[in-house]
């Protein structure tokens, strides 16, 4: 693999500009079938910098506060075909909820009309669902079970489906049970509430909210005397009492509020804009996690986590370097669990990363006639991995044989019409974005 130089990849980064991603973004959508009914998954995420010529990186809500002005990224990905469509940088000031309604418009002009949106809890607002209806699009919701939206709901039917094998979603190991009511009290379409139960997370949400529960009576011993205001976070679980002087004397605990969310814990709710089972529903709402997954490759394999540029153009040229990286990996990775389907054992080196070293290890060597040709013949991992994109050992020996007669005439593997001795740096190099 040839290792470019730092000079090399800054051109690179310096002629992509924004009319090349544009460009890019625009063909790539335009070859959807728009005709297919599809549900797009949209998540954020955003990206710590400190980058002084990048005019987007805000203070806001960082994911990993560090102290550091933030970018958002966003990712729109097609749950049906399993493809990333488009991508999204904005301001790190701007929230998730005020920036769905342009990703709307984006998705009109891209002329998608038979979609849904797959979304989390954080998009939720009266204004994004009023603007999806009014442009003819579905949804699919997530709301926890706690929240004022849905509690009242949620508590009306406990203890009616818990146990019912009826309602039981074996995939997830929940229950649930759908209802239909109104979204809030000016709406003008019936919803689908679809209401789960999980036992497994109803334990961990006790525990979690009994641990918070004894931090803030500890946080309460240490302040005894003080002249201090709580936050209302606190003032939602405990009455607050102060002395004459104004100073801190105790906190006693809202035992029927406590209780309440005690009897919420382990219920969770999904709202949608069609008629469908609880168990679609939530099918469709954990191919979500396919987007989570594009993130963390993001992060994790395509060194997304740290950025290492100082200009904006870099950094936007960088950003749509990584969305291409994501296609073709989340291609691969696509490709590598449809086999997995089809074999019987589950073996571990069917991941991206593990594919990747397997077929690295595919070589050839030159030879004392100063031909090319395979070191060694292919391994069953290898076959396994390279039927996943259907291919063969045949197709290997064929293309190492095809590669050996260009390496064998002085031909390039990229460019046989390449000129010899041009400079390692590229100098004279040209991008070139059709």
């Amino acid at each position: 693999m040839m290792i470019y130089s730092d000079s090399k990849v800054a051109r690179l980064l310096g002629s992509i500009t924004k009319d090349h991603t544009i460009g890019f973004l625009d063909s790539w959508n335009e070859k959807r079938d728009h005709r297919q009914r599809l549900y797009i998954s949209y998540d954020s995420t955003n990206k710590n910098c400190q980058a002084g010529d990048v005019d987007f990186v805000e203070f806001g809500k960082a994911k990993d506060d560090k102290g550091l002005p933030v970018f958002n990224l966003a990712i729109a990905f097609d749950k049906t075909n399993q493809v990333p469509l488009f991508y999204e940088e904005y301001p790190g000031s701007i929230n998730d909820v005020s920036q769905f309604g342009f990703l709307v418009d984006k998705v009109i002009e891209y002329g998608y009309r038979r979609m849904g949106f797959i979304l989390d809890r954080g998009y939720f607002s009266k204004d994004n669902i009023r603007y999806m209806d009014e442009n003819g699009y579905s949804f699919i919701i997530m709301v926890k079970g706690m929240k004022d939206l849905v509690s009242a709901l949620v508590a009306s039917r406990i203890h009616t489906f818990e146990t019912s094998r009826e309602c039981v979603i074996r995939t997830y190991r929940v229950y649930g049970t759908t209802v239909e009511a109104r979204l809030y009290a000016d709406d003008t379409k019936d919803r689908y509430f679809h209401i789960y139960y999980n036992p497994a997370l109803q334990a961990a949400e006790r525990e979690q909210l009994e641990l918070k529960i004894e931090g803030y009576k500890k946080f309460f011993r240490r302040l005894e005397g003080q002249e201090i205001s709580f936050s209302r976070n606190i003032s939602h679980y405990f009455d607050i009492y102060y002395g004459k002087g104004g100073g801190f004397l105790y906190a006693r605990e809202k035992a029927s509020v406590v209780e309440s969310e005690l009897a919420l814990c382990g219920y969770f709710c999904i709202v949608t804009s069609e008629k469908m089972s609880a168990e679609e529903a939530l099918t469709l709402y954990k191919g979500r996690d396919a987007s989570e997954k594009l993130f963390s490759s993001d992060k994790t394999f395509l060194g997304g986590r740290s950025m290492r540029v100082q200009s904006q153009n870099a950094l936007s040229a960088k950003i749509f370097i990584e969305f291409v990286a994501l296609i073709i990996r989340n291609r691969i990775y696509t490709l590598l669990k449809e086999e997995l389907f089809r074999i019987e054992t589950r073996p571990n080196y069917m991941t991206v990363p593990q594919a990747v070293r397997e077929l690295e290890k595919i070589e050839m060597v030159r030879r004392n006639n100063g031909t090319y040709r395979l070191d060694h013949a292919v391994t069953k991992r290898q076959k396994t991995i390279l039927s996943a994109f259907g291919l063969d050992e045949e197709y290997v020996r064929f293309k190492a044989t095809e590669i050996g007669r260009l390496l064998s005439d002085g031909m390039s593997l990229m460019d046989s019409g390449k000129n010899e001795g041009d400079d390692e740096d590229g100098e004279n190099e040209e991008y070139i974005f059709n």
